[in-house]
């Protein structure tokens, strides 16, 4: 026999002595248990997610290249991760309150979408200072593209009503 059968199909076929001859040449039955199964868990210990330092810097919402070296440079397991969210160390409170803000931080700021940024000619990181000097005094571009976005945000809203009443 090439395969080791379950212990069903090895009384039906084999029965008697023969059982027990089969049942050790085959690799992995264990007596008692499930043919080719081991009995207990030989799986290994399960090892923390690991991430990149960009990946970890999106989720914490900060500007990679104004990290600390240390971060910049390293991996972030899934358990450092929340407790830099539950517990800032004082870079990471300085960066979020501070600055400089990576894109999607700049754009909610402003309360427009990132593509109205490009638009309005913003590439770079801006500080929380530059953030509220271009809320104070907005340019024309600012006030177009927060009046696009806002009425963006009426037509989602209104579709996603009109598909909740139907559904």
């Amino acid at each position: 026999m090439g395969r080791c059968r379950d212990d069903a199909d090895l009384v039906r076929v084999l029965g008697g002595p023969e059982l027990a001859a089969n049942a050790r040449r085959c690799s992995g039955h264990v007596p008692g248990g499930l043919p080719g199964r081991y009995p207990g868990s030989v799986s290994k210990p399960k090892k923390s997610q690991v991430m990149k330092p960009s990946t970890a810097a999106l989720k914490l919402d900060v500007y990679l290249p104004a990290t600390p070296p240390e971060f910049q440079e390293g991996v972030v397991s899934r358990e450092e991760l929340d407790e830099l969210q539950r517990n800032p160390p004082q870079w990471l409170a300085d960066l979020r309150r501070d600055g400089p803000h990576p894109r999607n931080v700049v754009a909610a700021r402003l309360r427009v979408s990132n593509s109205g940024l490009a638009r309005g000619g913003i590439t770079e990181p801006l500080t929380t200072a530059q953030i509220a000097a271009l809320v104070a005094d907005p340019p024309e571009w600012l006030t177009r593209e927060r009046a696009t976005h806002a009425e963006v945000q009426r037509e989602q809203r209104r579709l996603r009503e009109l598909r909740e009443t139907t559904d």
